[in-house]
């Protein structure tokens, strides 16, 4: 918090975007709507205001920020585009994408954007109230999720309110994000090679002009969404579970129902999109435990995957 004693809920309209560009200029933590899930945004080149990320979130200091631009040219002031990587950002932003590349010697941002690291994550994101903060603040952002560190991601203003209110300056409540999930998080290695550290709802098909792309390999933390045990709802979690037992909410999907379901036609997409909304009620429910059911291991259901694997993860 910047010197407030509770949380300002603005409309994602003119007057609270000028409003949560005021706050972000003179160092403050707003919470701004993506199409992944809702970020906590400070301005990047401020090492007090990104510390404030950290402090707010209680995120541990190894674990680096995604930076959110406007336009490619903000980018290339933060980062070395190789001709490969400018054709890549050029196809795949705005969207939900984060590259991550090789830091630009003296790039005007805080050394905790980066934590440590000779790279840094950035990101073009397609959701207009985000690129109309970046262009009204005149900053480029840090902004991970805007949750306490290894909790469930937020997709609406609500979810940031139960968890972050009274901790951050503001909110700007843009609606549920489309998505759902956050964005994928790709490698652009020295030597061309492609690499995904995490996955997201991106379809790396469309990337297949680049060359193929692999996986993570690394044994350290390189960009957001790596640790083991991550999305924690604040009970244990049963995965591919045809039904719940007597103490567990069930979360459905396809032709196996529950309490609530992420997609009773089996939709991936709109798996997605109810995922974290579904864990989050999950987590408020009064059962102790949680049982997900199974969820194919295709397209975007592997980002899914990924996310209960890490919410089920032991701690």
């Amino acid at each position: 918090m910047t010197g407030k004693n509770a949380t300002e809920m603005l409309q994602a309209d003119r007057a609270g975007i000028a409003r949560a560009a005021r706050i972000l200029q003179s160092g403050g933590l707003v919470a701004v709507p993506t199409e992944t899930v809702y970020g906590l945004a400070a301005r990047a080149d401020d090492a007090s205001a990104v510390a404030g990320i950290y402090a707010a979130k209680g995120r541990p200091g190894f674990n680096p920020l995604i930076v959110h631009v406007d336009t490619l040219e903000q980018a290339e002031a933060l980062a070395e585009f190789s001709p490969q990587a400018r054709r890549i950002a050029q196809a795949v932003w705005p969207g939900p994408v984060t590259l991550v590349l090789p830091r630009r010697d003296g790039a005007p941002l805080a050394a905790g954007v980066s934590a440590g690291l000779p790279t840094i994550a950035l990101r073009m994101p397609a959701h207009p109230v985000m690129r109309a903060l970046i262009r009204e603040s005149g900053c480029v952002l840090a902004a991970p999720s805007a949750n306490p560190s290894n909790a469930v991601s937020p997709t609406t203003a609500a979810h940031v309110a139960a968890s972050l209110g009274g901790r951050i300056d503001a909110i700007l409540d843009g609606g549920a994000c489309e998505a759902g999930l956050e964005s994928t998080i790709l490698a652009i290695r020295h030597d061309a090679s492609l690499e995904v550290l995490r996955p997201g709802p991106f379809d790396l098909r469309r990337l297949s002009e680049f060359g193929p792309v692999g996986a993570n390999i690394a044994a350290g933390i390189e960009a957001p969404g790596q640790l083991r045990s991550h999305y924690s709802p604040g009970k244990p979690v049963r995965l591919a579970a045809g039904m719940p037992e007597a103490d567990e909410f069930m979360i459905g999907f396809g032709g196996i129902a529950g309490d609530v379901t992420l997609s009773a036609g089996g939709d991936l997409t709109e798996a997605a999109a109810n995922l974290y909304a579904a864990l989050h009620s999950g987590g408020a429910s009064s059962q102790p435990r949680i049982a997900v059911a199974p969820i194919p291991e295709t397209g975007v259901g592997a980002a899914i995957n990924d996310r209960l694997r890490r919410a089920s993860a032991s701690r």
